[in-house]
């Protein structure tokens, strides 16, 4: 276990403390209400003005939307500076210390009514001067060859990122390129004042789909995928062509990516090296090639995280990364200093700071968080040494109240290491307890760190002991724990989810009569799996949003939005190829394997997914219903991959609560 999450440890009887100086607490209850765990949050963002004197935040209002305001730290009053009647604001950032950029969203509606992109708009810090960069609404481009240079772009376009060039009034945009079909080719790069709306555009060297700016504001790294190649192309400063400097396979393992560009114009690039796990290197243009020795290796895992520099000095400051938890090791003294600081005062949870973009100044962010603290946002005065408290994301979770997290590590049969989070209920009772095996989706993503999680914590009030296991396909956890889930899907991918509940059961923390798996996307999949191939050991399943039938990967019918170059490099190397593998495919597809489930099963789908359509749910419960009688249907027609309303999350979780107290409860 990180050394930091051990010393948390020692410091749980503080959240008390924490939560009565800074968050109004709720009434004890025996079980507590799902509306406290998936009301939407009520703050999510606070970002400080590159000179640090000022501070922009999204906040509710009074009419239900989400607005962005603004605070001079000198006066601590806040402004509303932006908002719509029919749209929340989405994200925000500053482009420079007067002026900022900000997007919409509208967490009224779900996937399937939404009728506005995100656009783009700027506004001064005092609400003057608003100007739209990008439209909520897709126009024909017939302009864009032309000579109109500061016309209102279209919706499709999307925000990139700020031009960091010094006393820029820019940002960034991408415009992607479409196929005859609307298949997605590239992205355009194209650069806007936001004051003016004059645009600069940028020549690329093939098919981009990434590129990498530079702190001066040039474009300097392009990536491009064509035919199951990634091609990286670097362009100098003085320099006007690409020059293509690592070619690698697109999908499989990544054993070169561009990472961040340094002040002083040195690239970093994330590599493994001929290595298990990838580490952080810089890179040598001469040779190029990364250096022999890496900048950061974390023992145990693939490289995460982020670098903080000073731009001015154009000194590393810092270093952010992901082992079991994030961690923030400072090179720099006076910010070791604060960080100390930080933590003396709220020890209880990992803090990290943000310090403003034009160096260190008198105020820096520090947004606060553990296991069973939802994020908190707050301002420290360096030079009184003081916290004073923004705001909570969920300002009525009581920290007391929730459960710890630990990370675990178990094997599995063939022996490989599997790590996996353990969240236990509180109480005095840790032995013999119902448990869930939650599966992450992906399935080739790291699935979780150490944090406050609303399904995870929501399940543990209920009771329940929650394992998270990071099975092989994992990302994160290096080269071999990832390429061993490679067509692994219902096989060994599926034995290491039923090998860490054998764990659980055990170490003497699950009653083996009472073991329920769930998950959502390939969660979902591995939840029907598992019930199939684990009848003994699983006695109920919670699949939402999962894929059944493997083959319906490969087609592009039914809204399927997986990228025609994925379905024809990616899946037959990750998941089965259609032709050489189909006997496979077709006997790890859950929808051919119906009549194997006899467990008590609640299947959730979202009418208007595009990742996984919802003829994969249509289809297997048309069959499953015959069989079996113990299958419960919810179908949320204007749902998407997920659950954007927060009354279908509600009914979602008040149906799990119920359908787990039936099967598994006490």
């Amino acid at each position: 276990m990180n050394s930091r999450i051990k010393y948390l440890r020692l410091k749980h009887i503080f959240l008390g403390i924490l939560s009565f100086l800074l968050l109004p607490g709720i009434a004890a209850a025996e079980k507590l209400s799902a509306e406290l765990f998936f009301q939407n949050p009520s703050i999510t963002k606070v970002s400080i003005s590159p000179n640090g004197k000022h501070l922009a935040m999204l906040v509710g209002t009074r009419n239900g939307r989400v607005q962005l305001a603004t605070m001079d730290l000198a006066t601590k009053i806040p402004k509303v500076i932006s908002g719509f009647d029919n749209a929340d604001i989405g994200e925000f950032y500053w482009v420079n210390n007067e002026r900022l950029v900000y997007s919409t969203e509208d967490k009224g509606l779900a996937q399937d009514d939404l009728i506005y992109y995100p656009g783009l708009f700027a506004v001064n810090k005092d609400g003057s001067d608003t100007l739209t960069i990008i439209d909520r609404i897709w126009v024909p481009e017939s302009t864009a060859s032309t000579a109109i240079k500061n016309r209102i772009l279209s919706g499709w376009n999307s925000f990139f990122s700020v031009d960091f060039s010094k006393d820029s009034e820019s940002v960034f945009v991408t415009e992607p390129v479409f196929g005859p079909g609307y298949e997605f080719l590239a992205d355009n790069l194209i650069r806007v004042n936001t004051k003016t709306r004059s645009v600069e555009r940028f020549n690329r060297p093939g098919d981009t789909k990434d590129w990498l700016i530079d702190y001066e504001g040039n474009p300097r790294l392009n990536i491009t995928t064509e035919g199951g190649i990634r091609k990286v192309y670097f362009k100098d400063r003085k320099e006007s062509n690409w020059r293509l400097i690592v070619e690698s396979s697109t999908y499989g393992e990544d054993t070169f990516m561009p990472h961040s560009f340094a002040p002083d114009g040195a690239l970093y690039v994330t590599h493994r090296n001929k290595r298990d796990k990838s580490a952080l290197f810089k890179f040598n243009f001469d040779k190029n090639a990364p250096e022999a020795q890496p900048l950061v290796d974390v023992d145990g895992y693939d490289f995460d995280g982020s670098l903080v520099f000073d731009r001015h000095t154009k000194k590393m400051l810092g270093i952010r990364y992901l082992n079991d938890a994030f961690t923030t090791v400072w090179l720099d003294d006076e910010m070791k200093g604060i960080q100390k600081a930080v933590d003396a005062l709220l020890p209880a949870t990992i803090n990290q700071i943000t310090l403003p973009r034009d160096g260190m100044n008198q105020f820096v962010v520090v947004r606060a968080y553990s296991d069973v603290q939802p994020s908190i946002y707050l301002i420290y005065d360096t030079k009184a040494s003081k916290l004073d408290l923004i705001g909570s994301s969920f300002p009525k979770i009581d920290p007391t109240k929730m459960a710890m997290q630990d990370m675990v590590r178990y094997k599995a049969r063939d022996g490989l290491d599997i790590p996996a989070y353990l969240t236990l209920p509180q109480g005095e009772k840790k032995k013999n307890l119902p448990l869930i095996v939650l599966v992450h989706g992906g399935p080739y993503m790291r699935g979780a760190s150490w944090g406050w999680d609303a399904d995870v914590q929501f399940l543990a009030s209920r009771g329940y002991a929650v394992l998270e296991p990071e099975f092989r396909g994992s990302a994160g956890f290096g080269s071999h724990h990832f390429q061993a889930g490679w067509k692994q899907w219902g096989l060994a991918m599926q034995d290491d989810i039923a090998d860490g509940a054998k764990w659980a059961i055990a170490q003497g923390i699950a009653d083996p009569k009472r073991i329920c798996i769930a998950g959502a996307s390939y969660g979902g999949y591995a939840t029907l799996m598992g019930l199939v191939n684990d009848p003994e050991l699983f006695k109920c399943g919670v699949s939402w949003l999962g894929v059944t039938d493997l083959r319906l990967l490969f087609e592009i019918t039914g809204g399927n939005d997986l990228p025609s170059e994925y379905r024809q490099y990616g899946l037959p190397l990750l998941v089965g190829d259609k032709k050489k593998d189909a006997e496979q495919l077709r006997l790890t597809s859950p929808v051919e394997l119906t009549d194997k489930i006899k467990q008590p099963l609640l299947l959730a789908y979202g009418g208007a997914d595009r990742r996984v359509p919802i003829d994969h749910g249509e289809n297997f419960y048309n069959k499953i219903k015959k069989t079996n009688k113990q299958v419960e249907w919810i179908k949320y027609r204007e749902e998407g991959h997920g659950w954007a309303l927060v009354k279908n999350r509600l009914d979602f979780w008040n149906k799990v609560d119920a359908f787990l107290e039936r099967n598994i409860g006490q």
